[in-house]
């Protein structure tokens, strides 16, 4: 097994170390530019939640996991921003918790109903963060993550060979995306 890690921009002493800020800078690419980041504000948690349950009975992390899938991955509800809000909202006698297989499934009550009819005329709150092309936002950055992790994998594993074989194909794919780029 190649234990021997060559310097490059990150240096040699720690390869590990350097995998990792790659990753993060890599990650960090693919970040939303400061236009308002991805954050909503606290009534589109409300709005989000009565929406969902306008539709069934779900518990609080379906409604986390929905939101995120519904807004393609952009804003993902912290479980400290769903919670207080389902709390709330049974505070208000909008909603009621069922206990069934020890998780809380909520429903709306005819109060709640109203409420929730009330706000189909705007938008879902994920439907103005949602991008167009979703693609951008998650399949294209788990394809070079999982692209550099298989680069990893040689660099820690490989033969000298090998190393300058994956070398050559990264080349040669980063060569073919902006290849990509430049076609109209």
């Amino acid at each position: 097994m190649n234990t021997a890690f060559p310097s490059g921009p990150f240096g040699g002493a720690n390869p590990a170390s350097a995998f990792f800020e790659a990753m993060d800078q890599l990650r960090k690419s693919f970040d939303p530019r400061p236009s308002g980041g991805s954050r909503m504000a606290r009534g589109d948690v409300r709005t989000a939640v009565l929406s969902l349950l306008a539709e069934k009975p779900m518990h609080g992390y379906q409604i986390i996991t929905e939101i995120a899938e519904r807004s393609g991955g952009t804003w993902k509800p912290s479980a400290g921003s769903v919670y207080p809000t389902l709390q709330l909202l049974a505070d208000e006698g909008l909603i009621t918790a069922d206990e069934q297989n020890g998780r809380k499934t909520y429903s709306l009550t005819d109060a709640g109903a109203e409420v929730a009819a009330e706000a189909t005329e705007t938008p879902a709150p994920w439907e103005s963060s949602a991008p167009r092309d979703h693609t951008r936002f998650s399949a294209l950055p788990k394809a070079g993550v999982d692209l550099a992790a298989a680069a990893a994998q040689v660099g820690r594993t490989g033969s000298p060979e090998q190393v300058q074989e994956a070398i050559e194909v990264l080349d040669e794919a980063r060569r073919r995306l902006y290849t990509i780029l430049a076609q109209d």
